[in-house]
């Protein structure tokens, strides 16, 4: 693998994350037009940071809170699918 396919699967890393969580973000808060402009802009993640840190100020703590319970929500939905379906 040459280092642009490397660095090319680290920015994905890096910026999906973001990018779910700023439009999740924005859609929980009723911001629509943020919403689309997060949806559809490709920016690296910066606009994505922009929009957590500076727009909504949110903490450190509040992102891990944020990540823990939807971890959370997301396996007890999917063990409820997952009874549904056997």
């Amino acid at each position: 693998m040459t280092i642009f396919k490397i660095l090319l699967v680290l920015i994905a890393l890096w910026s999906l994350p973001w990018k779910v969580y700023a439009v999740w973000l924005a859609c929980k808060h009723d911001h629509r037009k943020w919403f689309l402009v997060l949806l559809l802009l490709n920016t690296v993640s910066i606009l994505e940071l922009i929009y957590v840190f500076y727009v909504l100020k949110k903490s450190w703590a509040e992102i891990k809170q944020d990540c823990k319970d939807g971890w959370v929500l997301f396996k007890q939905e999917f063990k409820r699918h997952k009874e549904e379906i056997l």
